[in-house]
């Protein structure tokens, strides 16, 4: 919970320095604080970090993208929020290499991925065969349905990253307030491997996500 809230923290203060303080003229801090509501971040401490980003004193977070490769050929993307680059490629280019896989090239496994906005939407009092008639002239490209981690029922929702703000929009229009709204690299080859190389992966991705400049981490494993 800790590390969601310092990454909401981590958006928040982007959001705020790229379209001001204000949610109503700004979509990017409405759309994080929608993502703070989902972690259950606090309304005390949502407020907060956006009175801190709005300060003099507000760090100045960059966002960079890592391509590798964990161990047994599985690619991964890690993003990163910094405000000390030469400090995140040195954590993350340990964590990597320590747990058997190397950092890449830009562009070497960035092709692997398609970069999408996705929503996710509380399905009560939704007609969703209208909701995608509707969603297909505003950038929809996939709709289904998934749950979360207490297994409440969730409409997911995906576009291509270009039509991002085109579908936030048109929910917005519907009054729709999604319960997330981000974007993610969805995997276009995903790499099968045995439980015991899997769990290798799975450890590497765990070591990255606990890293405190590490935002997300995308994977190939299927």
């Amino acid at each position: 919970m800790a590390k969601q809230f310092a990454r909401i923290a981590k958006d928040i203060t982007m959001a705020v320095k790229s379209g001001g303080s204000d949610p109503a003229s700004n979509p990017i801090l409405r759309r994080v604080i929608q993502n703070a509501r989902a972690v259950n971040m606090p309304k005390d401490k949502v407020e907060a970090a956006i009175k801190r980003a709005a300060g003099r004193d507000a760090a100045n977070y960059q966002q960079v993208l890592y391509e590798a490769y964990a161990p047994h050929g599985v690619a991964l993307l890690v993003e990163t929020a910094t405000d000390n680059p030469t400090r995140t490629v040195a954590s993350v280019r340990h964590l990597i290499t320590k747990g058997g896989g190397n950092l890449a090239t830009n562009g070497s496994v960035s092709f692997l991925f398609n970069k999408m906005g996705v929503f996710r939407l509380n399905p009560a009092g939704i007609d969703q065969d209208d909701l995608e008639l509707y969603l297909i002239d505003h950038g929809l490209e996939e709709m289904g349905e998934s749950s979360d981690e207490k297994g409440e029922p969730q409409i997911v929702i995906r576009c291509a990253f270009v039509d991002f703000g085109r579908l936030q929009e048109a929910l917005e229009a519907r009054t729709i307030s999604p319960l997330s709204a981000e974007h993610e690299y969805i995997c276009t080859v995903p790499t099968e491997l045995p439980e015991e190389q899997a769990t290798e992966v799975l450890a590497v991705i765990d070591k990255l996500e606990q890293d405190e400049d590490v935002q997300k981490v995308f994977h190939t494993l299927a």
